[in-house]
């Protein structure tokens, strides 16, 4: 059953309803979203989509107004779309050769639209959430940490 239909507008399901929806990808998820919330300071939101093209409840991720990424549930896994904006283009460009094979090319055959290029990254096993951290953090630079001895 899809997502969407699982969990209609009028009925918001749980972190746990998330984890077991998405199954194996549930840890993985676990690691992003706590790298998130502690790194940026932020509680990611859960929102309602009507879009069409990935409707149904997500979480969106901002710090100060600026999207870090929004994950959509999938079953068995899930999307994070990351925005590349105008700004981190060419910064983004000059690192693609340390991203993943498989972010490299999603970038790649990403066109340029609405403000910037918009990765939808598949998110099924741990290998590409060093490339979702590493876009996020050239999009919004996360703030040092003051580590006390």
């Amino acid at each position: 059953m899809k997502w969407n239909e699982r969990f209609n507008e009028n009925q918001m399901p749980s972190y746990e309803d998330i984890k077991q929806y998405i199954g194996d990808a549930a840890s993985t998820w676990s690691e992003l979203f706590s790298y998130i919330e502690e790194t940026y300071q932020v509680q990611p939101k859960m929102t309602y989509s009507k879009c069409s093209a990935q409707p149904g409840w997500n979480i969106k991720c901002q710090k100060s107004g600026k999207s870090l990424c929004t994950l959509y549930p999938m079953e068995g896994y899930f999307i994070s779309l990351v925005v590349v904006g105008a700004k981190e283009q060419d910064e983004v460009e000059m690192m693609l050769e340390t991203f993943s094979p498989y972010v490299t090319e999603l970038y790649r055959k990403a066109s340029f639209a609405c403000g910037g290029r918009w990765l939808m990254i598949e998110v099924k096993d741990k290998a590409v959430i060093k490339d979702i951290m590493t876009l996020m953090a050239i999009r919004v630079r996360p703030k040092k940490q003051i580590h006390s001895t």
